[in-house]
């Protein structure tokens, strides 16, 4: 690509015209241009604000960007969760995850559709957004997340599974999944043959989490699912997943 397509694409994506389409254009959207375009009444005390973040972390700033929306009336998730560019739907992600009139359940529902985004990074800020309250409560949002895993999508039932990660990636640990993996058997056992390496891939990463303090469990539990699915493509993969540099 010439120096004046990549100007041309980065403009677009600042622009919100245009969808990132790897991490690298994600990170280097430039949040306050973006925001001026997408709300041009927006004063210009909030968009310094923006500049101001632009040396914090991707999550915090995707924060920083959500609140600012809300306090200046823009806080409509429904609104944002159909704009063209998939980093402000991202703010529709956090929009829905900080809203403080809304419980764990409510939340995790209208962030359903946005779990589904044909955009993959839109999929990931689904759950990144809504993580605090999910560490926070991770039975409770177990138990809501469960029927999530037979669901059609491989999307919704990726997101049940790595919103529950023990670690997770730019996300608050789940104390309790770490010392007590087991509590998420159920969900786990859901997923154990799932047809989709998106989902798999989920799965064998939420087991390697498990196993930097658990190892033991995730041993016997890969060792019984050897047993009863030996031949079973999608569990061979999970389980090599999961037990790697175990």
């Amino acid at each position: 690509m010439s120096t004046r397509q990549t100007g041309e694409r980065v403009s677009q994506l600042d622009r919100g015209t245009a969808e990132s389409t790897h991490l690298a254009d994600i990170l280097a959207v430039n949040f306050a241009t973006l925001m001026a375009a997408v709300l041009p009444d927006l004063p210009a005390s909030a968009i310094h604000v923006l500049r101001e973040s632009a040396t914090l972390g991707i999550t915090a700033r995707m924060r920083v960007a959500a609140n600012l929306m809300r306090l200046h009336g823009h806080g409509d998730a429904d609104t944002w969760s159909r704009h063209p560019s998939d980093t402000v739907r991202g703010w529709a992600c956090y929009l829905i995850g900080s809203d403080p009139g809304r419980s764990l359940e409510p939340a995790l529902d209208a962030l359903r559709p946005l779990a589904d985004d044909a955009h993959f990074g839109v999929r990931e800020w689904a759950w990144l957004a809504i993580r605090p309250q999910v560490a926070a409560e991770p039975l409770r949002a177990l138990a809501h997340l469960l029927p999530w895993s037979v669901d059609r999508s491989p999307n919704v039932r990726r997101f049940a599974c790595e919103a529950l990660r023990p670690r997770g990636v730019w996300a608050a640990h789940i104390t309790l999944f770490k010392q007590v993996p087991q509590h998420a058997r159920d969900l786990l056992e859901a997923l154990r043959c799932d047809g989709s390496r998106y989902v798999q891939d989920s799965v064998g990463n939420w087991l390697n989490d498990a196993g930097k303090t658990q190892p033991d469990w995730v041993r016997a539990l890969c060792s019984a699912w050897q047993r009863q699915h030996a031949d079973d493509p999608a569990n061979r993969y999970i389980r090599s997943r999961a037990l790697r540099r175990l």
